[in-house]
């Protein structure tokens, strides 16, 4: 009775929940060991705009052949079923530090998604799925400062982990409470340029889009994160990583896979992101990584063995973020409850290192160097 009286309390303040453990938790890795990944269809892109509390994100990240670099996103947003926010976030980076980086955030209103729920619409703002399943467009003008009008067309399926992608959490997991769900289109072409007061800055290059719905509170499905998103000239490697707070065990689950023009080499959760070596952030207290380990395994589809790895420096992070300072204010309230929250994200990309993923196909090895964006987040402690 004082856990369900904790977690009701949990839910719509977003204190600290208890400790349930390990058994509360169902990793999509389980379901990864009979199906490791499903290609997506156009139905499975569909938003989800729960009526509990969630937090949904479609994410699109370019890296142009001209090598700017860049992210846009939507973020659909519902405190307890009692109040729903969407937001438009664009973050323009210029890795050698040539200039500040463009972070453009703004509130948006009237929203509204398509009878089918694949397109998104606010004022000022268009998030379009093409029919054939393939072409994302986005545009938007809500920030005068950052005029989006890209394109993305997948060149590789699309797939999620196991059969649906999903993470389910509850102490009764035939009927849970939460779950953490991700998509990813993992090797895209993209077009298009992001009107700035400097000018136009062009995108056509390669892109990656990720589908995230996490339907619960985001800190207590997850204390750390880690994400690679790594582009060469005919290999993708992506990985999203998560740990649980305690409450759920402190359990990692990880999803990534490696494409190429045309096919998915492998994907699942035989992946994992280690931080070799890090050094104390004076301001937080958190374990900053500068050395790193990526880590994919599979097999493809004609049963080759497949390893890959990305290892070595980070180099200088490009960002550090202070989500609380960066939020908006209704995501502060559900994360302020909870004792010991803290979170920022490190972002880098290695500008001025080589960046190589090595790879194993049955007999052939590959070495590619290519472009890294990656992140860590820390929230909360995980002992």
């Amino acid at each position: 009775m004082f856990n369900w009286a904790k977690q009701t309390l949990a839910n719509v303040v977003g204190t600290e929940e208890p400790i349930y453990g390990p058994s509360a938790i169902r990793s999509v890795a389980e379901d990864a060991k009979t199906t490791p990944y499903t290609e997506l269809t156009r139905d499975d892109l569909k938003w989800a705009a729960m009526e509990s509390t969630c937090v949904e994100t479609q994410t699109f990240y370019f890296m142009s052949d001209s090598g700017n670099l860049a992210f846009v996103q939507v973020i659909y947003s519902n405190v307890a079923g009692i109040r729903t926010t969407c937001q438009f976030n664009s973050k323009i980076f210029y890795p050698d530090g040539s200039k500040p980086h463009l972070w453009s955030s703004t509130p948006l209103s009237h929203t509204e998604f398509s009878e089918d729920k694949t397109a998104f619409y606010a004022t000022d703002c268009a998030l379009e799925l093409s029919e054939d399943g393939k072409t994302y467009t986005i545009k938007s003008m809500n920030d005068p400062q950052a005029i989006v009008n890209l394109k993305l067309t997948r060149i590789t399926p699309g797939f999620v982990a196991g059969k649906d992608g999903k993470t389910l959490f509850g102490t009764d997991l035939s009927h849970p409470w939460g779950s953490m769900r991700h998509a990813f289109w993992p090797r895209c072409t993209a077009e298009g340029s992001i009107m700035t007061k400097d000018g136009p800055v062009d995108f056509n290059g390669k892109a990656f889009f990720s589908h995230a719905l996490q339907g619960m509170k985001p800190h207590h499905a997850a204390a750390r994160w880690n994400f690679v998103n790594f582009q060469g000239p005919t290999h993708s490697a992506i990985l999203m990583e998560y740990t649980t707070p305690p409450s759920y065990g402190t359990t990692v689950v990880s999803v990534g896979g490696i494409a190429k023009e045309g096919e998915i080499i492998t994907a699942g959760c035989s992946c994992s992101a280690k931080h070799l070596k890090t050094k104390q952030d004076t301001e937080n207290d958190w374990p900053e990584p500068t050395e790193i380990k990526f880590t994919w395994s599979g097999t493809t589809k004609d049963g080759k063995a497949v390893e890959a790895v990305i290892e070595g420096s980070l180099g200088d992070r490009i960002d550090r973020i202070d989500v609380m300072a960066e939020v908006p204010g209704f995501v502060k309230k559900i994360v302020a409850g909870a004792a010991g929250t803290k979170p920022y994200i490190y972002q880098f990309s290695p500008h001025n290192i080589p960046v190589v993923l090595k790879l194993k196909i049955g007999d052939e090895e590959i070495s590619e160097q290519g472009r890294l964006l990656s992140e860590a987040t820390f929230i909360s402690a995980t002992e």
